[in-house]
């Protein structure tokens, strides 16, 4: 298995190096060059595995032992997941009939970016000291990394005290919840840098992606990226839809090879602003996982849901002229979704192959280089024009996969309200963080047949979220925020904190203040 850039660079990268760039040297995103089939009697032997079980035999897919050999690839998974407050690590819980949370947020920071970067901190780590093994003097790598909330701290949690490799996280000043906010700034180890810059989630992506483009600094400082760009994050996602496939199957009492599957649907509901925990969907749908299909779930930044409803992908300007609207749910108030680039990739390459049935059959490599041409106009377009229109026949293959949902601030106070306070005995109360509600709001609007189970990834704990909670809960005179509220949490905000503030959302001013800091480190 190889790794192959999405705008067509000629260099093919083994899994360990496309790790440890994490940019292509073309500014596109690394893809496997082929998406593994899954082995013949997966749904019998794969049954019953426990979640670190199954991560290694769907990460076996995606490395090759001559990379990491299968012992240590298992004691990476054991390592990463060894700190996770439950059992099943990403546990599915049932709210009512054919309605199911998947709750992954049982990390150390409770957020679902854990499960990936918990084993992304270890596979730098790892492939680090193996880099350096024959070195006299050993390398170090820079990890950077901008985050609109969640991704920072579970970075920061996943690489904290780690040799040989620094971090530097760069977050919207203001713009992440306090909670979130003192997770990343409370952390003081050495190799911890928390950067807050004037400006928007977008405007720090678009810095990280600048400093990756820069090479001499790149070179100078072996830059690694931890954002959702990096493909062991999408890797380590793929998981926990097989995992709570399984958790489904094992609640219905069916076994995985039962004829009563024929007839029944699994969707999925994924609150998402990058496109990185649904793109993991994707991947496992493509790999054979029966998902009927994925529901973008969107708050007001809505540029997927406009793309899955009308084939054009653009920046709109909200209230006040601003491109990035505040919402109750910060860790999507994003712009433009990194992760997306991907999807477009299979979507041109599928568009190419359909076009050729029935012609002259075209090589594999002819086909993947006009799928790579097409990815370097579309994201020109988005960079210089803000926008870019697919037409109808690649819209309609992306919608064989997915359905979009656009969900406002009010909708999603009223969805926590009401699964607080459900109206129907048969249905368990749950309390949703605000994004976890946006994926509910979307499932509640499908029109669902009663063969159709519903999957809502919870994305986050509701403890990081306290103001649109207790906003949504204000009525209810029973509800203490206190009670919901994890013992890591407490005092928190009281804590020392570690943060440097950019004035300016410049890459020279953020170029500026890494180099500074490794001065000193």
């Amino acid at each position: 298995m190889k790794y192959r850039s999405t705008r067509g660079s000629p260099k093919l990268l083994s899994f360990s190096e496309a790790v440890l760039v994490g940019l292509a040297e073309d500014g596109g995103l690394f893809i496997p060059t082929n998406i593994p089939s899954l082995p013949e009697n997966w749904r019998k032997d794969w049954s019953d595995l426990t979640f670190n079980s199954l991560a290694l035999e769907i990460f076996s897919l995606y490395i090759p032992t001559e990379e990491i050999s299968r012992e240590e690839l298992k004691q990476l998974i054991d390592n990463s997941y060894s700190k996770f407050n439950s059992n099943d690590i990403t546990p599915l819980k049932k709210i009512r009939e054919n309605l199911y949370i998947l709750e992954l947020f049982h990390g150390p920071t409770f957020a679902f970016k854990d499960v990936a970067l918990q084993f992304l901190g270890n596979l730098f780590e790892y492939l680090l000291e193996k880099k350096n093994k024959e070195k006299k003097e050993k390398e170090k790598i820079t990890i950077l990394g901008a985050t609109s909330g969640d991704t920072g701290s579970a970075a920061i949690y996943g690489l904290r005290g780690k040799k040989n490799i620094s971090v530097f996280i760069l977050h919207p000043r203001g713009k992440v919840s306090p909670v979130q906010e003192a997770q990343m700034t409370t952390v003081l180890d050495k190799n911890i840098h928390n950067l807050a810059v004037e400006g928007t989630f977008d405007d720090c992506q678009d810095i990280v992606k600048n400093l990756f483009a820069d090479r001499s600094f790149n070179e100078k400082h072996h830059l690694g990226a931890i954002n959702s760009i990096n493909w062991a994050r999408i890797l380590a996602q793929i998981v926990y839809y097989y995992h709570s496939y399984f958790q489904i199957l094992s609640s219905l009492n069916i076994t995985a090879e039962s004829k009563e599957l024929k007839g029944i649907y699994f969707q999925y509901c994924v609150p998402t602003g990058n496109f990185g925990d649904i793109l993991a969907g994707y991947y496992a749908k493509k790999m054979g996982l029966p998902i009927s299909k994925l529901v973008v779930s969107t708050n007001s930044n809505d540029i997927l849901d406009r793309f899955f409803k009308s084939g054009r992908y653009e920046r709109s300007k909200g209230e006040n002229g601003l491109i990035v609207k505040e919402t109750l749910s910060p860790a999507m108030d994003i712009a433009i979704s990194s992760n997306f680039e991907r999807l477009l990739w299979y979507l041109a390459y599928e568009n190419i192959s359909k076009k050729d049935e029935g012609k002259r059959e075209r090589s594999e490599e002819e086909k993947v280089k006009e799928a790579s041409n097409i990815i370097k106009e579309w994201m020109q377009d988005v960079k210089i024009n803000k926008s870019l229109v697919v037409e109808k026949s690649i819209l309609d293959i992306a919608l064989c996969d997915f359905k979009s949902e656009r969900v406002s601030d009010q909708e999603t106070l009223d969805t926590i309200c009401k699964y607080y306070a459900p109206e129907n005995k048969d249905q368990n109360s749950y309390i949703f963080d605000p994004h976890t509600a946006i994926g509910v709001t979307a499932a509640d609007r499908q029109n669902t047949s009663p063969n159709t189970y519903q999957i809502c990834l919870a994305t986050a704990h509701p403890a990081k979220f306290s103001q649109a909670v207790e906003k949504a809960l204000e009525n209810f005179k029973e509800f203490k925020f206190e009670s919901i509220l994890p013992k890591e949490f407490i005092g928190l905000l009281e804590r020392e904190k570690k943060v440097i503030f950019v004035e300016r959302a410049e890459p020279s001013s953020v170029k500026q203040t890494i180099e500074n800091e490794l001065d000193i480190e």
